[in-house]
Parts: C-alpha cells; structure tokens; sequence
C-alpha cells in the first residue's frame, strides 16, 4: 500500500448546528485514522463479504480551528469521503445535540451512502449494533472495524470486550485531556476507578509514575496487555504531538485484531506515513 483512496474533498462550512473546537493536530490525527482504515479495508476486502466501519464516538463531524475557524471533517466524515468498498457506517453518538448535527449533515454531504446513526447511551450499544450488523456465519463473513476515540478515558473496557467477542477489530488513538490541570496524579487519586474500567485490569501499575509522560506510556501498555488477555493482537504506532490538551511530546495510535493481522495493518500505515514525509 502506497497512497490512500479518497473521493474529491467536500468543503464544509459552519452551517450553525454544532461544532467541535479543537487543536491543529487533530488534522493529522484524522489521517492517521484514515491511514488505518484504509489499510484495514484493503486487506479485508478479499476475505470477507462485507466490510461495515463503527464509530464509537462519532461527534458531530466537524471540528473547528485557528482565527479563521478553518473547518474540517472529523473521522466519520472523512471515511464517508473515501471510495473505499466500505458496505455500512455505523456511527455512534450519545449526546443528542451531537448527534443531530451529525444526521443533518451525512444526509445533505453523503445521502448515497449506507449509514446508520445510533444516539444511544454506551449500554445499550450491544444489543443495537448485534441487531444491524450481521455476524459471520461459514458462508457469510463480515469484518468490522471500530474506532475508539473519545477523546477522553470515559469508555469501559468491558464494552470493548463484548464488542470483541463479535469479532469487532479496533483502531484506538490514545488522546485524552493530560497537562498541568489534568496531570497524571488527578487520574491516579481522583479517577482511579475510571481508570481500572478504561484499562480493563488492576490500575495499581500506574501509581509509581512520576511524571504526566510516563503514566501515559504505562495506560498504554496496560490497554494492550488487557486486549491481547482478550484474545486480540495488537501494534502501536507513535506520532509527534504540539498540545496544549495533552502534555507529552507524542501520542499512540492501536490497532487490535483477531481477523485482519496487526503486523500487516502496521506496514502499510508505516509505509503510508514514509510515502507522505517524502512528498511534503
């Protein structure tokens, strides 16, 4: 693999429903995730009968930056862009004010496309995503590739493990608020427990860290421990980072899998990524 695959860019604009401000680094971010999506579905599309995408936290499609409030798709919207052989897009979305953004403009930018939105609250999630997205069966196969990113620590791990035992895939970027007000102490004695339910397992690893850095590097590695005891393979891949949201000089991006091998989905977003800096 040695570019990406992606239709003409839709210009969006502030249509005045609702809109995420963020940094200019979430830019790269969205690539990055379309890097692995690409590769996923490049690799999927000759094994199986229907490759459906899963957003988790699909916001409202748009983010906002700069002076100029230049802006651009978030994930949901830029994989809805790309003339990949995607068959179904589930996007999820809890908050309600979100989410009808998020309908309005998939049904004026992207009416052609088989989408489903789904506002419901995480715990009913399951039960609606096993209603509409067919398992596979020995003559049927389906891959499912589910994108976990809200940016924040607020997702269970058991949710991630019953989407698992689907046979769902994950594509994880590690991004959550971490800096001077939100440093790695505020995490360890204030949200210990939202820690354990992120990671899956016992958080009590992550108290000797001593630094914002090395607490990161440690939730990092106790994820993918818990995913590879849920039976999921998995590979990182780490990117520079200029934040002001999170205080570290770079951030991870997983990719976990029983299906599609992470050894593969990581060349190609590698090779991707030395193909991009050679051009720029």
């Amino acid at each position: 693999m040695t570019s990406n695959t992606f239709s003409s860019p839709t210009n969006f604009f502030d249509d005045g429903f609702s809109i995420t401000a963020t940094e200019p680094w979430f830019k790269v971010k969205v690539q990055l995730i379309q890097n692995y999506l690409f590769s996923f579905v490049t690799n999927a599309v000759s094994r199986v009968d229907e490759i459906v995408v899963v957003d988790l936290f699909a916001g409202s499609g748009l983010y906002s930056l700069g002076h100029q409030k230049e802006i651009f798709a978030g994930t949901c919207l830029a994989s809805l862009q790309s003339s990949l052989p995607i068959n179904k897009w589930v996007f999820c979305e809890s908050n309600a004010e979100q989410a009808k953004a998020l309908k309005i403009r998939v049904n004026k930018y992207f009416r052609e496309k088989n989408v489903l939105i789904l506002d419901a609250e995480k715990e009913a999630l399951v039960d609606k995503l096993r209603l509409y997205i067919p398992a596979s069966k020995s003559s049927y196969k389906v891959a499912v590739c589910c994108l976990v990113d809200p940016f924040s620590l607020d997702v269970s791990f058991s949710l991630l493990g019953k989407l698992a035992s689907m046979g769902y895939s994950f594509i994880v970027p590690f991004t959550f608020s971490l800096n001077e007000r939100h440093d790695y102490q505020y995490y360890i004695k204030e949200n210990a427990e939202l820690l354990r339910k992120f990671m899956g397992s016992d958080a009590s690893r992550l108290q000797s860290s001593q630094t914002n850095f090395h607490f990161y590097k440690s939730l990092v590695k106790g994820f993918q421990q818990s995913m590879l005891m849920q039976g999921l393979n998995g590979s990182l891949s780490v990117h520079k980072l200029n934040s002001k949201l999170m205080d570290v000089p770079m951030f991870y991006i997983g990719y976990f899998s029983r299906q599609i091998s992470p050894k593969l989905i990581h060349h190609d977003v590698n090779a991707v990524e030395q193909v991009q800096f050679q051009l720029f």
